[in-house]
């Protein structure tokens, strides 16, 4: 017997079923910190008896092998091949415009010297060598120093073009296990404000990184699993793929309900078990409600009403952001009750 004398909408198929590739974002998803999420590892491994598994991730500070190796000491199965970095993809992007052999100035840590010497090129950390290209990621070390060199380096000069500058992410924060951190983009923004230009970008939300993981992995039916909407629900939208969001890492239900339609994820899940679990259909209903289960949300002009609270928090969270995504009204303009983004996940 369903809830509140409605019946539930249909159960479709599991976000995992029919893939041949799923991508996992790592901080928030599969980690915080250096420990693992509580069940993460055992449903990404349960995952990777059916589909190929790769991990894809904006985090700059480390080589792919570092990353496998501390994946395997979580008791995920990954080795380095596995793991798609944003130093890869722009040291992708570097070669279009900068041969391999030329100089660079790295603005980062290990996960990008070792792609670009593995690439050939050669690497400084002061603008007076006259680089080439200044490659930025992050790293931890990274301080008002180095940003200083690369505002040196980018400075402009009369007569002759941009120096090119890559940027591996626009993170503005990372997670680790005191909260969140300052990210990438902070650190690039500190950059910009100097030299009044902003580089490439090489990770999420930009397709370069995806498109390096398709080539690898030899597939494009893939599933991107991430935790932020600007860079893991975005990115795959751009890259044409579809997003499980899962309310683990740095975006809550209340960032979810507010998505700009270029960040709407295809699946919401409040952990990686729902991977393999048939999904619920949303309905719209004749008076224009959407109902999720048996959780229903509609529309009175700004107003965002509760019909149903319905037989789950992720239900009622899926159902109002289903509303509010397809009144086509922008957040700011909404009234919406708080216990439609309660948070019960974090």
């Amino acid at each position: 017997m369903s809830l509140f004398g409605r019946k539930a909408t249909p159960l479709g198929a599991a976000p995992i079923a029919d893939r041949e590739l799923l991508l996992a974002d790592l901080d928030g998803v599969v980690y915080r910190g250096l420990g693992a999420i509580p069940g993460a590892v055992a449903e990404l491994n349960r995952a990777a008896e059916s589909v190929r598994l790769g991990y894809i991730t904006n985090n700059a500070s480390r080589t792919d092998r570092d990353v496998a190796a501390h994946l395997s000491e979580l008791g995920l199965r990954a080795a380095a091949d596995d793991v798609v970095t944003s130093p890869q993809a722009a040291v992708t992007l570097l070669r279009e415009t900068v041969a391999p052999g030329a100089r660079v100035l790295v603005i980062g840590g290990e996960g990008l010297t070792d792609e670009l010497t593995k690439a050939g090129y050669a690497v400084t950390r002061s603008a007076e060598d006259d680089p080439a290209a200044v490659v930025q990621g992050f790293a931890p070390e990274v301080g008002w120093v180095h940003l200083a060199e690369a505002a040196f380096a980018l400075a402009e000069q009369p007569g002759q073009p941009p120096l090119p500058w890559i940027a591996t992410n626009t993170d503005w924060t990372i997670p680790v296990a005191r909260g969140l951190a300052p990210g990438n983009g902070t650190l690039v923004s500190a950059v910009h404000t100097a030299v009044q230009r902003l580089p490439v970008f090489a990770g999420k939300p930009e397709t370069p990184i995806f498109e390096a993981a398709f080539e690898r992995f030899g597939t494009r039916n893939a599933l991107m699993i991430g935790d932020r909407l600007d860079t893991d629900m975005k990115g795959a939208r751009a890259a044409g793929i579809p997003s499980l969001h899962v309310l683990t890492g740095v975006d809550r239900p209340k960032q979810l309900v507010a998505a700009s339609k270029d960040m709407h994820p295809d699946y919401i899940v409040a952990s990686l078990a729902e991977l393999h679990e048939p999904y619920p259909e949303t309905v719209q209903r004749k008076d224009g409600s959407m109902q999720v289960g048996t959780a229903r949300v509609g529309m009175d002009g700004h107003i965002v009403r509760i019909d149903a609270e319905g037989d789950s928090p992720i239900n009622l969270l899926r159902a109002g952001c289903a509303a509010i995504w397809g009144s086509g009204l922008a957040i700011y303009g909404l009234k919406v009750p708080e216990r439609l983004y309660e948070d019960h996940w974090n």
